[in-house]
């Protein structure tokens, strides 16, 4: 499982110019997920994200986690974190969870998230979305289970 968690002011996602996700502070997660990818895996990394101190105390340190500010999440399908660039100029997604698993784990990690934060929002699997953000710092970070984890 792959994520790019950035903290945002504010973000949303778009399917067919309708609004169907919308946050204030928070994290932005965009979420790929692979074959060899579990309810585990997603467990584990949900509890790593939402557990994450990276917003400034009043000391203007990173001690604060999503709860301890009162953030939200949004969470957005995203494939393409699985693209394999090796050979040639076009991408690979053969790395990539097929649709079925994916979606299923993308809504498992999804209501795994409302563990930690109350208000969660998503985006539409497999659909064109378009996604707006604000980051914030910026501050963006790029986990991946297999090095988290030894997966």
């Amino acid at each position: 499982m792959r994520c790019v968690v950035q903290v945002v002011q504010h973000a949303s996602v778009t399917v067919d110019n309708n609004v169907i996700g919308k946050i204030g502070k928070g994290f932005l997660i965009l979420l790929g997920v692979s074959d060899t990818d579990t309810e585990e895996t997603a467990d584990r990394m949900v509890k790593k994200i939402c557990s994450l101190r990276i917003f400034p105390d009043e000391n203007g340190k990173t001690n604060c986690s999503l709860s301890d500010v009162g953030g939200s999440v949004l969470v957005v399908s995203q494939f393409t974190l699985y693209a394999n660039c090796k050979k040639g100029n076009r991408p690979s997604f053969t790395d990539a969870g097929a649709p079925d698993k994916a979606d299923a784990l993308y809504r498992y990690f999804t209501e795994k998230c409302r563990e930690f934060v109350p208000i969660v929002e998503h985006g539409e699997f497999g659909a064109d979305m378009k996604v707006e953000l604000l980051n914030d710092g910026p501050f963006t970070l790029m986990l991946d289970s297999k090095q988290l984890f030894n997966e």
